[in-house]
């Protein structure tokens, strides 16, 4: 499933990006970027609510398909300009990061 599919598939906006690519590993939820750096499986769709230019950096150092905004969290500008330099899709969801992951899940087949 692309990142643009899962966003209609879980009616989350679309913040910035062009959503192409596959989520193939799964979904990830944690907002201490030290830990997402190590830890986060490669073309994961990755849920936090850190919409800072920190955030766009670790998603491309761990390779993520894309990032996940829940709790209505904003991308800040900085951020914005950033990621759509480095070609990161960025999400955004009013839902909770438990709800938000398990829609992801759900929607992947992971569930």
């Amino acid at each position: 499933m692309t990142v643009k599919e899962l966003a209609a598939a879980c009616g989350f906006d679309t913040a910035c990006g062009e959503g192409d690519r596959e989520i193939t590993g799964g979904v990830y939820c944690c907002d201490l970027l030290s830990i997402v750096m190590g830890r986060a499986p490669a073309d994961c769709a990755w849920v936090t609510v850190m919409g800072n230019l920190n955030s766009i950096a670790v998603a491309v150092l761990a390779d993520t398909a894309c990032i996940v905004l829940a709790e209505g969290m904003a991308l800040d500008d900085d951020a914005r300009a950033k990621s759509q330099q480095q070609d990161v899709t960025v999400l955004t969801t009013p839902l909770p990061v438990y709800e938000a992951s398990v829609a992801i899940a759900k929607a992947i087949g992971a569930l």
